[in-house]
């Protein structure tokens, strides 16, 4: 319920935004007559595709503190040591401001960077990787983490999914136009899909174009990853990195044997198709590239 609720307050939010800027921008239909004005169209879906993204990436720590339960710590409280190590790692990043810390209660290993710019960020810790890893291994991870926010990855990851989603809306709209017509045929009258048809279509399409799109953003989600290793392995020597990965791969082992059905979500498969739609790269191909 939450994440349906802050979907449907994220799109009311892009929706208003977009409205505003056209208006101020004069476009809007981008249909006239029997033809398509593409510029309009294009312009439009700039708009829309990029501000969605960037809104998400405005509200991403407030999304993650609410959906995700998290709980803020201290220096001077039990998780203290977790917190001098992100700012550690945050200083000799050269980070201006030091990021927000926060633990939440999962039984599955997991840390993740989050928020709007290098100097307005998290890093969160789930409990589940503070029982699963020692020390150095936790380190690691920390230390991979802020890498992340120090390469401004959730920045420039807003950016290429905002000119993806544009591209696949101008896409999908230039095709569902183009099925319109043929359909028409040489009838000036001709139905065509109508207006429920048409619109529709251009969903339907769309799915299908961010469908084939998604490796695009897989790629670059891919490769900030092998960055972000090799900035952990700068900030607290590769050994440490190795460590992490090859103890969160012993996790995902476990956690398969366990329960087959998760085999088709294993991050280190080495099924070309689900890797090329991955947003981590396998595991030992992690570890190949430390080493």
């Amino acid at each position: 319920m939450k994440r349906i609720v802050l979907f449907i307050a994220t799109n009311i939010l892009v929706m208003a935004a977009a409205t505003i800027l056209m208006k101020v921008l004069g476009v809007g239909n981008y249909i006239e007559g029997t033809g398509l004005n593409y510029s309009s169209l294009m312009i439009i879906c700039l708009i829309w595709g990029g501000l969605g993204s960037f809104v998400s990436l405005l509200l991403s720590k407030w999304m993650a503190k609410t959906m995700m339960g998290l709980q803020e710590i201290s220096v001077n409280g039990p998780y203290g040591s977790i917190v001098r190590k992100v700012h550690e790692y945050a200083r000799r990043s050269n980070l201006e401001k030091m990021p927000e810390v926060y633990v939440y209660n999962s039984p599955e290993p997991n840390a993740f960077a989050t928020g709007p710019s290098r100097n307005n960020s998290l890093v969160a810790v789930s409990t589940g990787l503070l029982e699963a890893m020692n020390e150095d291994e936790v380190e690691a991870v920390l230390a991979h983490e802020v890498s992340h926010i120090a390469n401004g990855d959730m920045v420039t990851m807003a950016l290429v999914q905002g000119v993806v989603n544009a591209f696949v809306m101008f896409f999908a709209r230039v095709a569902a136009f183009a099925i319109d017509n043929a359909l028409r045929g040489d009838d000036d009258n001709g139905k065509g899909l109508g207006h429920i048809g048409y619109f529709v279509a251009t969903m339907v399409l769309q799915i299908v174009f961010g469908i084939l799109a998604a490796p695009i953003t897989m790629w670059f989600s891919r490769w900030r990853e092998f960055r972000a290793d090799a900035g952990s392995a700068r900030l607290v020597g590769k050994e440490k990195m190795i460590a992490a990965l090859e103890a969160l791969k012993r996790n995902t082992d476990k956690m398969l044997n366990e329960n087959k059905e998760m085999e088709v979500m294993q991050i280190s498969s080495k099924k070309a198709m689900i890797e090329l739609f991955a947003s981590h790269p396998p595991l030992d191909k992690r570890i190949a590239a430390l080493r």
